[in-house]
């Protein structure tokens, strides 16, 4: 019996013995540190005020000299332009091959007339010999703001990375400011190796909101690009954390405003964006990261086109051409990517029209808009035609009031009276998809019409193009119709419109 006990007993304890082996697996486990959310950023956007590439073009081996107003450019050499097509009458110009402050270091001229696709004039005449190793430059340049939501807290002593693609180079002036930021619109042969110039931003360009704006330290970290690495803006976390689910808004201001890249050399293809990738980050107190995103944003040639966008858009502009059927009319003249040429008017009281394909794809969440703005109505010789109700006593083509009842830029009516009703205005129809904000034949309308918003008579830009959910190959026709009277006065007229693509997460 007791032999039984005596048995029963060591069996007991070798049972809990191997027990406990078992359990303290478990929880050896349950006192393991932490291991950092690094999920995605949320509803993360990039957005340019200016989205249009910088110009940058070569001088020919036989330069222009003083008192010269017609320039030519090299169209056979390595460069980022070699055509005058992205060139723009009024855009400010200089002439350099270095500079410690871009354009605002040299002597600035207005271009006056693109007269050929290598040729241009400008006003006033040139102040000093060229050399052929200038560089004809247009510097494009505006604010950057970039919003998203956190899921981690960001503790204090903790920080925000932004990264802005730069230029693959250590080269600096001789007063020590790189080229990275020097105000020069940089090129490269590839993407990957080519970005934005941080133009001499200093902490006063660069604001934080969100999450108590007072906690966020004010005296940001900049840091030029070099050959090895992007620029970055550290911002950091001076009092109290940043809880999960707030959303945070970082601006760059305009003044001066980051330089958009210059074409890639020698290989651009005019039409379609450049795509480069910014990076956000959140990081602790240890400079070890939490969340991250990377945002893309597009600058494009002639057509001024921003696109927002965290994993993929595309968004072209095609040109169509004469005789084309669109928003139920014929077309009359044949337009590019980068212009509506409507020429000479052969007659008065008649309705001309042009379009362009627009065609978008984008993987995001909640889709993305397409919005449309002229920088003025369309005046003589780029006169600046003050005001909505502009017209031909301004010297100015005044838009389309469509027919009686009128239209504006964000309410449509139907325009067919070309003898009493004139102006410019666009109308619009699906080509693949039903994305286009309105269509021509809306409402039981012929040419259901509406004008273009005014930035001069600060009219608010309007959506032509959107969905609530990711697309491929989504496409409209934007139709142009202008008509004049027998009184408009004789000359060039002209304006700039642009399209802003923006795609949400």
């Amino acid at each position: 019996m007791k032999r039984r006990k005596k048995n029963f007993i060591y069996r007991l304890v070798l049972f809990l013995f191997v027990l406990a082996q078992f359990q303290w697996v478990p929880m050896f486990s349950l006192i393991k540190p932490p291991v950092a959310d690094t999920a995605g950023l949320s509803n993360a956007s990039a957005t340019l005020s200016n989205s249009r590439m910088s110009y940058r073009a070569g001088i020919t081996s036989t330069p222009e000299t003083a008192g010269a107003s017609t320039i030519n450019i090299d169209t056979a050499g390595s460069n980022a332009d070699e055509n005058t097509d992205h060139l723009f009458p009024n855009d400010t110009i200089c002439f350099t091959d270095s500079g410690n402050n871009g354009c605002k270091d040299q002597t600035t001229y207005a271009v006056n007339n693109i007269v050929d696709t290598d040729t241009f004039t400008m006003t006033p005449v040139l102040v000093s010999d060229l050399a052929s190793t200038d560089k004809v430059i247009a510097t494009q340049s505006g604010s950057l703001t970039i919003s998203f939501t956190t899921s981690a807290d960001i503790p204090v002593g903790g920080s925000i990375l932004i990264t802005i693609p730069a230029l693959d180079s250590d080269d600096t002036h001789s007063s020590g400011i790189a080229v990275t930021n020097d105000g020069i619109p940089d090129t490269n042969s590839s993407i990957s190796t080519n970005g934005f110039d941080l133009n001499g931003i200093t902490e006063d360009d660069v604001s934080t909101v969100g999450c108590t704006d007072a906690d966020w330290d004010t005296s940001e970290t900049i840091t030029p690009g070099t050959a090895s690495a992007d620029s970055t803006i550290k911002i950091s976390r001076t009092t109290a954390k940043c809880a999960s689910g707030s959303t945070i808004t970082v601006t760059i201001d305009s003044d001066p405003g980051i330089v958009n890249p210059a074409p890639l050399l020698d290989s651009a293809t005019q039409g379609t964006a450049d795509v480069y990738t910014i990076g956000v980050e959140t990081r602790d107190d240890s400079d070890n990261p939490l969340e991250s995103v990377d945002i893309d944003v597009a600058p494009i040639e002639a057509v001024f086109v921003s696109t927002t966008v965290r994993e993929t858009i595309s968004f072209q502009v095609a040109g169509v051409a004469a005789s084309t059927t669109t928003c139920g009319q014929t077309t009359n003249i044949t337009t590019t990517a980068m212009s509506i040429p409507f020429a000479t008017l052969a007659a008065n009281d008649t309705f001309y029209m042009g379009s362009q394909q627009l065609t978008t794809s984008t993987n995001a969440d909640d889709g993305y808009s397409v919005k449309i703005e002229e920088n003025d109505q369309m005046g003589k010789d780029g006169v600046t035609c003050t005001g909505a109700s502009a017209g031909e006593s301004d010297n100015c083509i005044k838009d389309t009031t469509c027919d009686s009842t009128g239209c504006t830029e964000s309410t449509s009516q139907d325009w067919l009276d070309a003898s009493t009703y004139q102006g410019l205005g666009y109308s619009l129809a699906n080509v693949s998809g039903t994305d286009a904000a309105f269509t021509y034949d809306e409402s039981s309308r012929t040419f259901s019409a509406k004008q273009i918003a005014d930035q001069e008579a600060s009219e608010t830009k309007q959506i032509i193009m959107s969905n609530g959910s990711p697309v491929s190959g989504s496409s409209i026709y934007v139709c142009y119709r202008l008509d004049v009277s027998n009184t408009q006065p004789a000359g060039y007229y002209y304006n700039k419109v642009k399209y802003t693509a923006t795609a949400t997460f």
